[in-house]
């Protein structure tokens, strides 16, 4: 398996996820901006006399923005997660190569991965 191939698959777990977390983020986002919108109309005279396309575009606003921060939450969690994982998997090669009597330079440790 090359390195080539496995970012690549990587790359593409991070957008499916991505694009899940996206559409869950919009469709909750817009469902919000339809009950907002329809508060209103029902609330507000002055709400009530404004046109449709506006309502419309009030509604695809909230949606996009639910969008945007539903798939930015969800990219920066994985990142997180991937950090994480792979400070740990970097802590343990360096504390064995260190038992070993080596340095934990970047050539070591993936020396030490080749191993495992």
């Amino acid at each position: 398996m090359s390195d080539r191939s496995q970012f690549q698959r990587e790359v593409d777990a991070a957008y499916t996820l991505q694009v899940r977390a996206a559409t869950k983020g919009a469709a909750q986002a817009g469902a919000f901006g339809v009950g907002v919108v329809t508060f209103a109309h029902y609330a507000w005279p002055l709400f009530r006399r404004q046109t449709l396309p506006f309502k419309a575009f009030l509604v695809s606003g909230f949606t996009m923005a639910g969008l945007v921060i539903g798939a930015d939450n969800a990219l920066l969690t994985h990142e997180a997660e991937r950090r994480q994982s792979e400070h740990a998997i970097r802590r343990e090669a360096r504390i064995d190569l260190a038992r070993r009597g080596l340095i934990g330079t970047e050539t070591e440790i993936a020396k030490w991965r080749a191993e495992r």
